[in-house]
């Protein structure tokens, strides 16, 4: 049974995906470290598959939905998703102030690479998983096309296109830490955490510094963090993916 029902309405902060068509502790945790669940600092927050009601779904227009739901795998509780010609995500709104922002831990497990799939070409724009931040910022300072693009997103969803969205990726053949700008606006940016088939079918554990990835992808400061999101997507490849993903802190 889908666990998550859409929410009937589309996250602004995330239409632009669909409308459109040196970092401290980063990088993979050692396979040991990989085989426990990250324990959050005090103060922190903490994600977890199993709090339901804190999570949205958002439809992207025109898009099938990708199922989601509670699933034990692999001895440890997590959200599975299946893509199958799909795009669709879960978010949660929060409001963290940009001198708060700190570590980011997260896990996933990927099943299956997306055949034919390239991060940096628009009509082949798909991965097996997605961890994505939204942030809020000087909407003056956008470019004109960004400008009447987040005009564009407020007018049909009554929410304006975030600031910036960085997004933590796995990749086909894309080098590990490199940042892929999306090919319709700047203002959404690809942080390449794996790639390639080498660590398929096992949970891998990461630490990103939230501020200096950032920093390094967008050559400025955050500001607010507006929204935390999950994203596994196949519609662009029409091909089919499964992937798990665990607990997020943020501290």
């Amino acid at each position: 049974m889908v666990f998550f029902e859409s929410s009937g309405r589309v996250a602004g902060w995330l239409v632009c995906l669909a409308a459109l068509g040196g970092c401290a502790s980063q990088g993979v945790l050692d396979k040991a470290a990989a085989l426990h669940t990250p324990v959050p600092r005090p103060g922190g927050l903490h994600f977890s598959p199993q709090d339901k009601a804190k999570w949205e779904a958002v439809s992207l227009p025109g898009k099938l939905r990708t199922s989601f739901k509670l699933d034990h795998h692999d001895h440890r509780h997590a959200v599975q998703a299946h893509a199958q010609s799909s795009a669709s995500l879960l978010r949660q709104r929060v409001n963290v102030p940009p001198e708060k922002l700190g570590r980011l831990q997260f896990e996933w497990q990927v099943d299956n690479l997306i055949a034919g799939a390239d991060l940096g070409d628009r009509d082949r724009s798909d991965s097996p998983v997605r961890l994505i931040l939204a942030f809020d910022g000087d909407r003056s300072r956008f470019s004109a096309k960004n400008a009447m693009l987040s005009d564009l997103t407020e007018a049909l969803t009554g929410e304006p296109l975030p600031y910036a969205t960085l997004m933590y990726v796995w990749s086909n053949q894309r080098p590990v830490d490199s940042v892929i700008v999306n090919a319709r606006t700047d203002r959404v940016r690809k942080w390449v955490v794996e790639s390639g088939a080498a660590r398929l079918k096992q949970w891998l554990l990461y630490q990103r510094d939230v501020r200096a990835d950032f920093e390094k992808a967008f050559g400025e400061a955050p500001g607010p963090l507006v929204g935390i999101a999950i994203m596994t997507d196949a519609d662009n490849t029409r091909s089919n993916v499964r992937a798990w993903y665990g607990d997020i802190h943020l501290d």
